[in-house]
C-alpha cells in the first residue's frame, strides 16, 4: 500500500536538543571534554573596547577555528556555513539552533587585527596541546610539519626584468609586515 504522502508542516513548539544528537564517539566530544578556552576572554580583554557594539564571543570564535583546523575546513566562509548546517559543530561551539553563526568577515578581521597582535592563536594552540597531551591524546613526543607545495605568486609581467634588478635599491623598510615579523621573530637583520 502506497504510504501517505509527506509534507512539512511547521510545529508551533519543538522538544529538541542537539546534544541528543552528537553521537557520543564525535571526535568533537573527545576534545570537547578535554579542553578548557575559558582563558581566552581574559587574554584578549585589553584589545576590546568600552564602548561600542557588543562583539562576537572570542571563544566561540576560537572553538569555530578549531573545528575548521580538526575538520579540514580551510575556508571561512565555508566554515561558517559548516556551523551553521552541522548539529555536532554547533553543539561544540555552544551554540543552540538558533543562535545566529558570526559572519565570515569577523574572522579575517580579528585574524589580521587583535588575533595578530594579541598572539592570541599561538596562546590557543599551546593551551590546547598542553591540556591534550595532558588528557592522554597525545604524546607530545613527536610532530607533523605541512609540507604542501604551494605555487609562488609570481607574476612575469609584474616582475623586474634581471638587467633592470638592482639589489641596493631594495630598502628594507619596504617590506611587507609578515617579512618584517618573519626577521624579528628569528633575529635576522637585514643586510641591504
Amino acid at each position: 500500500m502506497l504510504g501517505p504522502k509527506q509534507e512539512a508542516q511547521g510545529a508551533l513548539f519543538y522538544e529538541f536538543s542537539i546534544e541528543d544528537h552528537v553521537p557520543l564517539d564525535h571526535v568533537l566530544r573527545a576534545i570537547d571534554g578535554v579542553i578548557d578556552l575559558s582563558g581566552v576572554r581574559q587574554h584578549l580583554s585589553e584589545f576590546y573596547s568600552t564602548t561600542g557594539r557588543p562583539s562576537v564571543d572570542p571563544e566561540l570564535m576560537m572553538r569555530m577555528l578549531l573545528v575548521g583546523y580538526i575538520m579540514g575546513i580551510r575556508s571561512e566562509r565555508r566554515l561558517c556555513d559548516e556551523v551553521h548546517l552541522n548539529l555536532a559543530y554547533r553543539w561544540f561551539c555552544k551554540l543552540d539552533l538558533t543562535d545566529p553563526i558570526p559572519d565570515h568577515s569577523t574572522f579575517s578581521k580579528n585574524r589580521h587585527g587583535r588575533f595578530r597582535d594579541s598572539d592570541m592563536l599561538r596562546y590557543v594552540f599551546e593551551t590546547v596541546v598542553a591540556q591534550c597531551i595532558e588528557a592522554g591524546l597525545a604524546s607530545g613526543q613527536r610532530y607533523a610539519a605541512d609540507a604542501s607545495i604551494i605555487a609562488a605568486d609570481a607574476n612575469r609581467q609584474n616582475s623586474t626584468p634581471k638587467a633592470d634588478w638592482n639589489p641596493e635599491a631594495i630598502d628594507p623598510g619596504d617590506a611587507p609586515r609578515a617579512v618584517r615579523e618573519y626577521w624579528t621573530c628569528h633575529g635576522i637583520v637585514p643586510l641591504l
